[in-house]
């Protein structure tokens, strides 16, 4: 991307509020049904092994690795390390932000 270029992006993607951009963050990392079902498993479980999850889906360790380091990213996820291994939560706080903010959404959009 050549200067002009990345100068448009960046002036475009400041057209739009924290909010709105934090949230396309949010509904692109949900965009995988694979993450659909680890934030499933994991407020299922309440806490879970990495290798639990690998177990759980039809998925490679570095598939599964490479939607929990996305559900993490966004902050849908925490981890913490114990020993070799990494423990995976849920997020509470960020998951009652996002539903929030999609519930304003939706009830801004649906007549429903």
């Amino acid at each position: 991307m050549n200067d002009k270029e990345n100068y448009m992006a960046i002036a475009k993607t400041e057209e739009f509020t924290k909010t709105d951009t934090w949230l396309a963050d949010i509904a692109k990392a949900l965009s995988h049904p694979a993450r659909i079902r680890i934030l499933k498993i994991l407020t299922e479980m309440n806490v879970c092994m990495c290798g639990d999850i690998v177990e759980l889906l039809p998925l490679s360790q570095s598939t599964v690795s490479q939607h929990l380091k996305e559900l993490k990213r966004v902050g849908l996820i925490k981890g913490e390390i114990e020993g070799p291994k990494v423990c995976y939560c849920v997020n509470d706080e960020t998951l009652q932000k996002a539903k929030k903010e999609l519930d304003k959404l939706f009830s801004l959009v649906c007549s429903c």
